[in-house]
């Protein structure tokens, strides 16, 4: 089991940057495995972002369309920790960002919510007009 914790969230205007942060502890992030980005707006459901499958010290991502050129994903295994880089935000991304983790290497890159074993508690991000 993996614990996450989101970070990096908060108020900006529109065409402004944030870099989101997932920290993992109680488990090791090693071998091959999924860490993916969803957010969910007010009155809305939850929506894939983003999905890294990581595995012999490489990674590959795979993007929703409505994110595609703007957000990047990245991250680093010594510290544990997965990012989403954030640019040319508009309010329409306005929403609580999560993180979620696939540690059984049974999925590449998954946009599905039920694949994910663990979860964050979520960063608020609002981006004004």
């Amino acid at each position: 089991q993996v614990q996450l914790v989101e970070s990096g969230g908060g108020l900006v205007q529109t065409g402004g940057s944030l870099r989101l942060s997932c920290a993992a502890s109680g488990r090791t992030l090693s071998g091959r495995y999924t860490m993916g980005w969803f957010r969910q707006a007010p009155g809305r459901e939850r929506e894939f972002v983003a999905a890294t499958t990581w595995g012999g010290g490489t990674g590959t991502t795979y993007y929703a369309d409505s994110v595609k050129g703007r957000f990047t994903a990245s991250g680093d295994n010594v510290k544990n920790t997965v990012y989403l880089q954030m640019s040319n935000l508009r309010p329409e991304d306005t929403a609580v960002y999560y993180c979620a983790a696939d540690t059984t290497g049974a999925y590449y890159y998954t946009a599905t919510e039920s694949h994910y074993d663990s979860w964050g508690q979520g960063t608020q991000v609002t981006v004004s007009s």
